[in-house]
This record gives C-alpha cells, sequence and structure tokens, in this order.
C-alpha cells in the first residue's frame, strides 16, 4: 500500500513538472522598440507593453501605444477588433469613416492584418466607463498579430500629425515582432 500511494505520487510530481515545463518553454513575443518612444508602466496586466510617442510641432498631444494580450482563443476575431476600431473613429459630420485602409503582410511567420483610419476618436475612455473621448483630427493605426499563441493586439491613436511622423516607425516596429 505504502509503495502504491509513493508510486501515485512520483507521478503526480512527474507530471505536474513536466506541465510547468511546457507553459515555462512557451514561446513569448519580443520585439525592437523604435527610438524616441517613450516606456510607460502597464496599467493593465492585459497590455505586453505601453508607449507614449511625442508629440510634434502643432499638436496638443502625445500619442499612444498598447500592445494587448489576452491569452489564446482570447481578444475576438481579426474583423470584429478591425470593425471595432474603425467604429471608434467618426466623420466631421458625426457618421461612420468610410475610408479606412486595410492591410495585411507577414512578418517572422507571424501574419499580421493592420488598419488606418482618421477623424474625430469617438472611443470609450475606459471600458464600461460610459464616457466617451471627443478628439477631433485624430488618427487611429492598429493590427492584430496573429501567433501560435494567440493573437496580440496593437493601438496606436494620437493627433494625425503625430501620428503620421511616427508611422514608419510603428511598421517598423510590427515588422520587428518575433516569437521566441
Amino acid at each position: 500500500m505504502k509503495r502504491s500511494v509513493i508510486a501515485i505520487l512520483i507521478t503526480l510530481v512527474c507530471a505536474a513538472s513536466l506541465e510547468v515545463l511546457a507553459v515555462s518553454q512557451k514561446s513569448e513575443l519580443k520585439f525592437t522598440v523604435p527610438a524616441g518612444w517613450l516606456d510607460e508602466p502597464r496599467s493593465s496586466s492585459m497590455r505586453v507593453a505601453q508607449y507614449k510617442l511625442p508629440k510634434t510641432a502643432g499638436d496638443a498631444e502625445d500619442a499612444s501605444l498598447v500592445v494587448y494580450y489576452f491569452g489564446q482563443s482570447q481578444g475576438g476575431s481579426i474583423a470584429a477588433n478591425v470593425e471595432r476600431w474603425v467604429g471608434q473613429m467618426k466623420q466631421p459630420d458625426g457618421n461612420a469613416v468610410k475610408d479606412a485602409k486595410q492591410e495585411q503582410f507577414e512578418t517572422n511567420g507571424l501574419k499580421v492584418t493592420t488598419v488606418d483610419v482618421s477623424g474625430t476618436y469617438v472611443a470609450e475612455t475606459a471600458p464600461g466607463s460610459g464616457t466617451f473621448h471627443n478628439n477631433a483630427g485624430y488618427r487611429l493605426r492598429a493590427a492584430v498579430v496573429e501567433s501560435p499563441n494567440g493573437s496580440y493586439y496593437v493601438k496606436l491613436v494620437g493627433p494625425e500629425k503625430t501620428v503620421a511622423q511616427w508611422n514608419e516607425s510603428f511598421l517598423s516596429y510590427l515588422k520587428s515582432f518575433q516569437l521566441r
């Protein structure tokens, strides 16, 4: 009886050790942060990274970029996210934006879908807050980066000129993504 209990305990410990080993060996996202971006403390555990992109001359505010990860099979489809991001921008007359640009590319084995849309930024200030931004002359660049571990969601938003200033570094940032 004693040997049976010991054998069972050894089997359980070994199985648990293998599971921990498998989890710890899971690939994680690596990327290169462009020069000039300012690292900010993450305000949520769902945020992988958070940056301030300094404003260009003439703009009143900095842009912000956040990378989200919700877990494998979490965070919604590409289409749902693109639709949500486009819905966060309105035309000057308050109607939906119709000229959002969507592109796809592959980098380091990861599929990336981007969206680029300008207008009045009307997203909630915080999910479920019931208060909304109302920032005219804004631009939103966002991306879904598909990985075997689940998708990563990247959102850059700020005044149009500031986002335009950082557009090339946004694209190089996305192209630096890789799993290690």
